[in-house]
């Protein structure tokens, strides 16, 4: 089949009338397949049927091909055939994005080093961004944003190789890991992804960034709001935008509160320009994770500040290391004496 066949797949498999069609034609194609010993003909149209299961969330059925096709790239000992690691990652890649859309984890981490560790394949890069794409999710799901930076932008280069749409997808998802990162570099200071910087459908995104480096959070909400279809209408993104908002309410917050011993929380309401609830919620979780030492007074809405306690965790480090140097002056005089 041809590359203008999968292309023709990629743009059209909404359409369920059509897709109900390629899914006839290919399970035709099997049958007709089953005595006239095509290896290469009856594992591409394998594929293609298991990525239409995919697309249609029938996780059942692209199961049972996946078995299928695993068991045509072993050896007679039930192992891996190595000799066949380009088909066995293009099997991998199928099964990974079934596992990354089922939020497996536990299977989708083993699949993913699994495949990193093929190195008898010449893959098509289309295939490593959709192994990388994965793995990208997989990382940002378990909060390694670093892990996931790579991946994305491992990703997004083997798809601009391949000339795939996914690209900006990917692109965006790469911004996205950069701000959850913390990072002060922008994502396109890269010479690979530096000419998309001005692409209408990444446009957003680079505002985005802007906006969360400078904690303007009035003007990232207001990016948000506006491009709401552009960003929000990616559930993976959509999945990791309430993170990001607290990330830069946070460093709002902080810089608010810093010059007080006490505030009120309707007054932080109105800068975050959020519900007084959802300021005590923020509020709750940075006493809990040591971003702020104070306590909330909830019959009086306040915010009551221990800049003391701040200052005396400082001083006990440096006491601790203070103590820790004396410690090893000892050790080292004792040794010349």
């Amino acid at each position: 089949m041809s590359d203008m066949e999968d292309d023709f797949m990629c743009d059209d498999e909404e359409d369920y009338d059509l897709m109900d069609l390629l899914q006839e034609f290919y399970e035709t194609t099997l049958e007709a397949l089953k005595d006239a010993k095509n290896d290469r003909l009856w594992f591409k149209t394998n594929t293609k049927l298991g990525k239409l299961y995919l697309e249609r969330e029938e996780y059942g059925k692209l199961q049972k091909i996946l078995r299928q096709l695993h068991q045509s790239c072993q050896t007679d000992d039930g192992e891996d055939d190595l000799k066949k690691g380009t088909q066995l990652l293009e099997i991998y890649a199928l099964e990974i994005q079934m596992y990354t859309a089922q939020k497996n984890n536990k299977k989708l981490k083993a699949l993913y080093e699994q495949s990193l560790h093929i190195k008898s394949a010449i893959p098509h890069p289309l295939i490593m961004g959709v192994i990388r794409e994965c793995g990208g999710k997989m990382h940002l799901r378990e909060g390694e944003f670093e892990k996931a930076h790579t991946d994305f932008f491992e990703a997004f280069k083997n798809y601009d190789e391949s000339g795939s749409p996914r690209r900006t997808t990917c692109l965006k998802y790469l911004v996205l890991a950069n701000m959850l990162m913390k990072s002060g570099i922008n994502p396109f200071d890269s010479q690979e992804a530096k000419p998309y910087k001005n692409d209408p459908e990444i446009l957003a995104m680079t505002n985005l960034v802007s906006a969360y480096q400078n904690n303007d959070i009035t003007e990232f909400e207001k990016i948000l709001k506006t491009n709401h279809s552009n960003i929000m209408d990616d559930p993976f993104i959509r999945e990791h935008i309430e993170e990001l908002l607290r990330n830069i309410r946070t460093q709002v917050l902080i810089k608010l509160i810093k010059p007080y011993t006490r505030i009120h929380i309707p007054f932080i309401s109105k800068e975050l320009n959020i519900d007084v609830a959802d300021v005590e919620s923020l509020l709750v979780q940075c006493i809990l994770d040591n971003t702020i030492h104070g306590r909330i007074d909830q019959v009086n809405q306040l915010l009551e500040l221990d800049h003391q306690k701040r200052g005396g965790a400082r001083y006990t480090a440096l006491d601790k290391w203070t103590n820790q140097l004396n410690s090893l002056n000892q050790a080292v005089v004792s040794k010349l004496a």
